[in-house]
C-alpha cells in the first residue's frame, strides 16, 4: 500500500513530537540525560563537571575541533566525550549553548529543533561590539537565540553566576542560606527543566517568566553575579533597571 506524501509528512512529524516530549518528560522526571555543551570555556566546561557529578552524560565541543578538548575529556572522566559542534547538537537530548555572543549564530539549527536549549550567554560590548538593540533595552539576549533557533525551546541558565562557584556553591535542598538561580523562557517545560537542573546541582531556583524579561539578570543588573538567596534574588530581580551600555565593564560570569 503506497501512503501519500502527505500521510508521511504527518506520520513524521507526529514521531518528532513524540520524540521531543518524551526527551522533556524523562529530563523532568530525573532520568539520567544526555546533555549537548557548545562552548567548553569555563562556564560549559563547570556545568559539564556538575551535570556529571548528577550522573547525566555529556558530549562537549568547542569551535577549534574535539582533539583539542582531549585533556578537559580525561579530567571530566568516561561520562564525557568530545565532538563538533553539530555532534553536541544532535546528540544532546537537552543543550547548553554557552558562547560569546557575537558567534551566536554559528549555533547549529536543525539539530536543535524540538530541544531545550539552555542560554548561559550574556552581552559584553567590549568583546561582541555594540549592538543597538540590547544597548537600548529593546532586546534580550536569550531572545536573540530563540529567533536563530525558531523550533528550539530556549531558557536562561547559569549566566549570572561566576564559572568558578558552579561546582563549589551548590547545597543540599533545604540547607539555611542556599545560593538561588534565576531561568525564564517562554516555553512552561523549558523552565521548569532549568530549575529541576538547578536543585540538582545544589540551588534554590527563581522562574523570572518569558525570555523578554531575561534582561533582570544580565550584566550590571542587581542579581548578576552576586550570592543571593531566594529571596534576596526576588527582590534583586525587583530591583533591576535596564540601562544603556556603559564604558566601565563589569566583571564576566564566564571567569573564572
Amino acid at each position: 500500500m503506497h501512503r501519500s506524501p502527505l500521510a508521511t509528512t504527518g506520520r513524521l512529524l507526529r514521531a518528532a513530537w513524540e520524540r521531543e516530549h518524551t526527551t522533556v518528560a524523562r529530563a523532568l522526571a530525573g532520568h539520567m540525560t544526555t546533555y549537548g555543551i557548545i562552548g567548553a570555556g569555563n562556564i560549559g566546561s563547570q556545568v559539564a563537571r556538575a551535570l556529571i557529578t548528577q550522573g547525566h552524560d555529556v558530549v562537549i565541543s568547542n569551535s577549534r575541533g574535539p582533539e583539542t578538548l582531549a585533556d578537559l575529556v580525561a579530567d571530566l572522566g568516561d561520562k564525557a566525550r568530545a565532538a563538533t559542534s553539530q555532534e553536541a547538537a544532535e546528540a544532546g537530548e537537552v543543550v547548553v549553548v554557552t558562547v560569546p555572543l557575537k558567534n551566536y549564530e554559528e549555533v547549529p539549527v536543525e539539530p536543535l529543533a524540538g530541544k531545550v536549549v539552555i542560554d548561559t550567554n550574556n552581552y559584553y560590548f567590549e568583546r561582541d561590539g555594540h549592538i543597538a538593540a540590547l544597548d537600548n533595552g529593546l532586546d534580550t539576549v536569550s531572545g536573540m537565540l530563540q529567533r536563530h533557533l525558531p523550533e528550539s525551546k530556549v531558557a536562561k541558565g547559569f549566566n549570572h553566576i561566576m564559572a568558578k562557584d558552579i561546582t563549589t556553591d551548590g547545597k543540599p535542598a533545604g540547607t539555611e542560606g542556599r545560593r538561588a538561580l534565576a531561568t525564564s523562557s517562554d516555553f512552561e517545560e523549558a523552565a521548569e527543566l532549568v530549575q529541576r537542573l538547578y536543585d540538582e546541582v545544589g540551588f534554590d531556583t527563581v522562574n523570572v517568566g518569558p525570555l523578554s524579561e531575561s534582561w533582570r539578570v544580565e550584566r550590571d543588573q542587581p542579581a548578576y553575579v552576586v550570592s543571593q538567596t531566594r529571596s534576596e534574588l526576588v527582590e534583586n530581580l525587583a530591583k533591576a533597571t535596564r540601562a544603556t551600555a556603559t564604558n566601565e565593564p563589569a566583571p564576566h560570569a564566564d571567569e573564572a
